[in-house]
């Protein structure tokens, strides 16, 4: 029986009142008409139930999608967070000064390679909670997590506790790493790079919704990228198909696409995120979008400057002041500098967020700026705790990556981690299969306009 994962109204209904409760919108009445009807207010795990539903409470949820659709969250928290993106940058504040020149190629080179093997750290323990995390790597004398992870001498009981992410694991445990295996997480970046090549810095959000379609099958999105792909199916124009029936646009998945605008706009924070925003609004709003605007402004100053501090900063300039974004980027740099040790710090982060779905953006923004701020620059310590961290390890292990990559440039990457890849990647985005990465950096190069 086939049940896809983010797309069955039974499914998707639970995520969004939970969303919509997130943003302080009154649905009481519709949880209430939605559990006398025998639905569910917890998602399933999976992303999909077991069986479908019947026909009666599959018509309830695309009902109460809709109604959830119409109500609005509180004005103050829409004045706080916005969409528009002149509304945005209306609250950004000035960055942090950055220097200019230095080995661009090399930094730019890091940063693809650095993305790369943080995802690939992280790959197969995706979805397994944290204490499943430390349990396994403790099993296999990696703890603390100081390579990839094996499942040689893994105990079989506690394989069967906590199993790998299935197709993952023939691709990214040590024993089978054989280049970078495709991954959504290098797959978007691959997008964004043949847009700015195509169309320029002009792109609209059309492009990205009609290189979606010609280049990434649908199998291969997920969450609020599967609702969007599925709405411009549906006939819905690019700049809505992300608002209609999607509980996933303040989850973490537009983040993971913008690194390349930085890399491209060294020192331009402000159009490095004005192209994040332009890709990710076909799928993201508010917190999900800042989790892209951030991401690509931090990597504008990634490939300048050695001071993760001002990095970190620059991401932050571009991003609503009050926003919860900001909150949870600011409690991950509070943590990172502190004392606590790394397992006490992401108890902390867990008792504030840990109601938040594993693939959220809030959290994973939590996680990835105390990796950041704990590692100052390192690369090995700051990719191991953002997946020592858990929740979505392989993307904010990627954007960890990415971004102590391009602090550190390619060659002074370690090679433990960096060998393996084999200077190839993987990917069913037509024209990038088996490419290089030291191609990947200069094809980037390539589009930098200082």
């Amino acid at each position: 029986m086939l049940r896809l994962t983010w797309t069955q109204p039974e499914d998707l209904v639970p995520h969004a009142l939970r969303a919509a409760h997130l943003d302080g919108i009154d649905i009481d009445d519709l949880a209430r008409k939605w559990v006398a009807a025998g639905g569910s207010l917890v998602p399933p795990a999976s992303g999909a139930t077991p069986v479908p539903a019947r026909e009666g409470l599959r018509t309830l949820g695309r009902e109460l999608l809709s109604r959830v659709d119409q109500r609005n969250a509180p004005a103050d928290l829409l004045a706080r967070e916005p969409d528009d993106i002149e509304e945005i940058l209306a609250l950004a504040r000035p960055a942090p000064s950055l220097p200019s020149g230095g080995d661009l190629a090399d930094r730019v080179h890091g940063a693809w390679l650095g993305r790369a093997a943080g995802c690939l750290l992280g790959k197969p323990v995706e979805k397994i909670p944290r204490e499943g995390i430390r349990a396994i790597a403790q099993n296999t004398d990696n703890w603390p997590i100081s390579r990839y992870f094996t499942e040689i001498g893994l105990d079989a009981q506690l394989a069967e506790r906590y199993p790998w992410n299935r197709r993952s694991r023939l691709t990214s445990l040590v024993e089978n790493i054989d280049g970078m295996p495709e991954d959504d997480d290098l797959n978007f970046p691959l997008i964004a790079l043949d847009l700015l090549e195509r169309h320029g810095e002009e792109f609209t959000t059309g492009d990205v919704a009609q290189s979606w379609l010609a280049n990434l099958p649908g199998g291969r999105v997920f969450t609020a990228e599967r609702i969007a792909y599925r709405n411009l199916l549906d006939g819905y124009e690019p700049e809505v198909a992300g608002a209609v029936g999607n509980p996933f646009r303040d989850w973490i998945g537009a983040q993971i696409r913008a690194d390349v605008y930085g890399w491209t706009h060294p020192c331009d924070p402000v159009a490095a995120a004005r192209l994040a925003w332009t890709d990710a609004r076909l799928t993201h709003g508010r917190n999900g979008l800042y989790g892209a605007m951030f991401a690509a402004a931090a990597c504008s100053a990634a490939v300048v400057t050695t001071d993760m501090a001002a990095v970190i900063g620059t991401g932050l300039s571009v991003v609503p002041p009050e926003s919860r974004f900001a909150a949870a980027v600011q409690r991950g740099v509070t943590l990172g500098a502190g004392t606590l040790s790394t397992e006490d710090a992401l108890d902390a982060i867990y008792a504030q967020y840990g109601e938040l779905h594993w693939v959220h953006v809030l959290n994973n923004a939590a996680v990835l700026a105390f990796a950041l701020t704990r590692g100052a620059g390192d690369y090995a310590t700051t990719i191991t705790t953002a997946v020592t961290g858990g929740w979505d390890t392989d993307s904010t292990g990627a954007t960890a990556g990415s971004l102590a990559g391009a602090l550190c440039g390619a060659k002074a990457l370690p090679t433990q981690w960096i060998d393996p890849l084999r200077n190839r990647l993987a990917s069913t985005v037509p024209g990038f299969d088996g490419i290089g990465f030291d191609t990947l950096a200069a094809r980037t190069i390539a589009l930098v306009r200082m």
